[in-house]
C-alpha cells in the first residue's frame, strides 16, 4: 500500500507550518505501508493541482492531508470537506474567494472513507488528545480535502483520501497569551499511528464521535 501524506507551507504570517514540521519528519515506511510526502502550497486551486499531479505518478493508495489549526488543543481528524471557499484571510497568493465553489459539478460534501474513529483512537493510545471535528473550516485546508475527496470520486486518484487538523508547535505560541500547542514529535507520532488505523481497519469502528457543538 502506499500513502501521500501532504503538509502545508507556512501561511497567515507564521514562519513555520506545524502540518509540514511533522509530515517531513515521518518515516519512509510505517508497517507495510510506503509512505510519500509533499509540501503543498497554501494556495487556492494550486494546492489541488499539486496533490493530482503528484497521485498521477506515484499512484497512492490514500493521500491524507495535514494542515495547521492554530487554537485547537487537539488532533482533529475531519470527517467531512464541504463544496464552498469563503476566505477570511488571503491565501499566499492574495487570492480570497468568498462564498465560491470549489467545482460546480461537485457534490455539496464529501464525507471522508478513512477510518476517522479508529484514527482517533490509535492516536488516544499514544497519550495524544484527539477528537473527530465535522468542520474543516472553509480555507485552503477544507478546499485541499473537498478537492482530494472530489478526484478520489471522479477521477479515482487514489481509493481513499481524508485530512487531519493539528494545533501549533511550540514556537508559534511565543507571545500568544493562553494558546494551546503540542509538540512536533507527539505530531509526526500521532500521524503514524493514525496511518497504523488506516492499514489495519478497512472499515471503521463502531463507537461514539460525535460532538455537541
Amino acid at each position: 500500500m502506499k500513502i501521500l501524506v501532504t503538509g502545508f507551507d507556512p501561511f497567515g504570517g507564521e514562519s513555520i507550518n506545524p502540518a509540514w514540521e511533522a509530515v517531513k519528519k515521518l518515516p519512509k515506511k510505517i508497517g507495510k505501508i510506503e509512505v510519500h510526502i509533499l509540501q503543498i502550497p497554501t494556495v487556492f486551486k494550486k494546492s489541488i493541482d499539486l496533490i493530482v499531479e503528484t497521485s498521477k505518478v506515484i499512484s497512492p493508495d490514500v493521500i491524507l492531508c495535514i494542515g495547521q489549526a492554530g487554537g485547537r488543543f487537539e488532533v482533529s481528524v475531519e470527517r467531512v470537506g464541504i463544496n464552498i471557499d469563503d476566505a477570511r484571510i488571503a491565501d499566499n497568493e492574495g487570492n480570497q474567494p468568498i462564498d465560491t465553489s470549489i467545482y460546480s459539478d461537485g457534490e455539496n460534501s464529501y464525507f471522508s472513507n478513512l477510518p476517522i474513529k479508529a484514527m482517533v483512537e490509535e492516536m488516544k493510545k499514544i497519550g495524544t488528545p484527539s477528537i473527530i471535528s465535522n468542520t474543516a473550516g472553509t480555507f485552503v485546508c477544507n478546499h485541499v480535502l473537498y478537492g482530494v475527496l472530489y478526484n478520489i470520486c471522479k477521477y479515482k486518484i487514489a481509493e481513499k483520501g481524508g485530512f487531519i487538523h493539528v494545533p501549533y508547535i511550540p514556537e508559534q505560541v511565543i507571545g500568544k497569551k493562553n494558546t494551546p500547542y503540542m509538540d512536533t514529535e507527539r505530531i509526526t507520532n500521532s500521524i503514524v499511528a493514525a496511518i497504523k488505523a488506516i492499514e489495519e481497519n478497512k472499515i471503521d469502528i463502531i463507537k461514539n464521535g460525535g460532538s455537541e457543538f
